[in-house]
């Protein structure tokens, strides 16, 4: 997960934004016992591969990445445990 953390720091754009998300869905997830620890790293990288590269520009933009890192990571775990 550290690795993400710089590849998303070297990004820029709405990467941080994504990453932070998409790790507080994934952590809660494997807390609540849902889907297992190596699914938190899968599930952060998944996000970030579907949607950094977005703006950054406005707390708007920052907002919106953050409900869509959550969907898409709120999706992927989901499908892990169907």
């Amino acid at each position: 997960c550290l690795q993400l953390a710089f590849d998303a720091l070297a990004a820029g754009g709405n990467a941080a934004a994504v990453l932070n998300a998409a790790n507080e869905v994934a952590v809660a997830r494997f807390l609540d016992g849902a889907v297992a620890f190596s699914a938190i790293a899968a599930s952060i990288a998944h996000t970030l591969d579907t949607l950094a590269g977005g703006p950054a520009d406005t707390l708007a933009d920052l907002l919106e990445a953050d409900r869509q890192a959550r969907s898409v990571a709120e999706a992927y775990l989901g499908a892990l445990r169907a």
